[in-house]
């Protein structure tokens, strides 16, 4: 609320989703006391608002018809359709402005909620600042559709996301890929769009679609189903809660048979996983991992985890392909890129064998350990680079040396994985010595640990320099070229980069 003049007061006015029966007590009694009632049309002239609201309205209201100069036809505006809207809402605002500076009480009917993707919103921006306003909340067409189709929306930790049907295709794939539960407004033109989007993400099973909800002429039905030339603007998508879905999404998956996804969580945490990521985690039907792993995926109702230990990986991916044998949808859970020393190659080298060579597998990217420690400290992989493991226990020392020796010789920065650990303490020594034959003694290396984490460490130090002792597994190192530099910026902090020319 604002303002504190003499003049009228102004009332944002939810409606609900279009049955009348649905509008709260106070939406009632403030159109009761209202003196102008002000609604938008089209250029036909009928308001839905209006028509929700029609019995309490009275002959001796006021009413201000808000007819907006276009809809989805095209104008001769010179600032085009944003341009004539912007012009309307103005002249719109001025109109309603009179009333109030008359020390009438003006309430503008909204559809659904005034303040969520209503029209009411642009009187609200304009004229809240020098009247006393308020806003009366309504339910929202979300909630009548969600009613409507009998479906729970959003359950425990679950996300629900709301979108426009007018956003590009990639960015709906995208975040209905990446939710829980989703609502797709705005449909009419844009439902093949929006259908697409859902057949991308791996979403089209479970979507709903609800028109006209709580209105005449109301229709639910599995979206797949829908004709798209029979789609009004007044509809919406709803992707359920997958709780709420219960049996039925795993009955259709184990219909179609199952598969393994290798997922790539990247570095740390859920920042750091990409859309299609978090959606292959959230609709799996059993997480298989490292433990440690494992505990970066949220907990959901109904789905099974599989932990284990970081020994065990071919008897991990034997067990995925097994269950994904029974029908499973099945997430195999990697940290950083499951292609960049981890689980994808354990996984397709068992899915090889004969008998599981029907079972679907795919691999999801993740950001690597080196590209996270690289945009840490600067960009020291900026120019070619070679990554090696330091790990002897899949591949033999004199077999890493030769590598580390070819790398060095040809000047790549190199980025050095699974670098040490209680049992291996002695290879980050070894490979200081055999890189500083062939490399200056200052040669920047990015020492960076739990990259990500709650104990990120990221420290630039010379290759002289570098402590193996304080080289853990957590620890990546990143070891510059003859040309990487090192520059103090004016905070005090340093950066590594590398010339992109030589």
């Amino acid at each position: 609320m604002s303002g504190t003049t003499t003049t009228g007061r102004l009332y944002g006015v939810g409606l609900g989703p279009g049955d009348p029966s649905l509008m709260t007590v106070r939406a009632v009694e403030v159109i009761a006391d209202a003196d102008v009632i002000a609604y938008h049309s089209a250029r036909h002239g009928r308001s839905i608002a209006r028509s929700i609201a029609a019995r309490h309205i009275r002959p001796d209201h006021v009413e201000e018809a808000l007819v907006y100069p276009v809809t989805t036809e095209t104008t001769d505006h010179p600032g085009g359709y944003r341009g004539a809207m912007e012009d309307f809402y103005t002249e719109a605002a001025a109109r309603l402005a009179v009333h109030l500076d008359a020390g009438r009480t003006v309430a503008v009917l909204a559809e659904g909620d005034p303040l969520f993707y209503g029209s009411y919103m642009h009187m609200h921006k304009r004229l809240a600042d020098r009247y006393e306003t308020e806003v009366v909340p309504g339910v929202t067409s979300v909630s009548g559709a969600a009613a409507r189709l009998g479906a729970p929306l959003v359950e425990g930790d679950e996300v629900l996301t709301i979108l426009p049907g007018t956003l590009p295709e990639e960015e709906l794939t995208a975040r209905l890929a990446a939710t829980d539960a989703a609502v797709v407004m705005k449909l009419g033109r844009t439902f093949p769009k929006v259908r697409r989007a859902l057949e991308r993400s791996g979403r089209l099973a479970d979507a709903r679609y609800a028109e006209r909800a709580t209105m005449d002429g109301e229709r639910t039905a599995r979206l797949a189903d829908v004709d798209a030339e029979s789609v009004p603007y007044f509809s919406v998508a709803v992707l359920p809660s997958r709780v709420g879905l219960g049996g039925d999404a795993g009955d259709h998956r184990a219909a179609e048979g199952g598969e393994v996804v290798v997922v790539g969580t990247g570095p740390a945490g859920p920042l750091w996983l990409t859309p299609e990521s978090k959606g292959a985690l959230a609709a799996a039907d059993d997480l298989v991992g490292y433990t440690t792993y494992l505990d970066r995926v949220p907990v959901r109702p109904g789905q099974q985890r599989h932990g284990s230990d970081n020994k065990v990986e071919s008897e991990r991916a034997e067990f995925a392909l097994d269950l994904a044998r029974r029908g499973r949808s099945v997430a195999v859970v990697s940290g950083g890129d499951p292609g960049v020393f981890a689980m994808a190659t354990a996984v397709l080298e068992v899915a090889s064998q004969p008998e599981y060579a029907d079972v679907p597998v795919r691999v999801l990217p993740g950001v690597t350990a080196a590209n996270a420690a690289a945009a840490a400290a600067g960009a020291p992989l900026g120019h070619d680079y070679a990554t090696v493991s330091l790990s002897d226990r899949l591949k033999p020392w004199e077999v890493i040396a030769e590598r580390l020796r070819a790398a060095a010789t040809a000047d790549l920065v190199l980025a050095l994985y699974n670098p040490g650990s209680r049992s291996r303490t002695w290879q980050v020594a070894k490979a200081r010595e055999l890189l500083l034959e062939h490399r200056a003694p200052d040669t920047p290396v990015v020492v960076a640990r739990d990259v990500g984490g709650d104990g990120q460490c990221v420290r630039i130090v010379r290759l002289a320099e570098l402590v193996p002792e304080e080289v853990d597994m957590r620890t990546i190192l990143l070891v510059g070229s003859s040309r990487t530099r090192v520059v103090r910026r004016g905070d005090g902090s340093e950066v590594v980069w590398t010339p992109r020319r030589y």
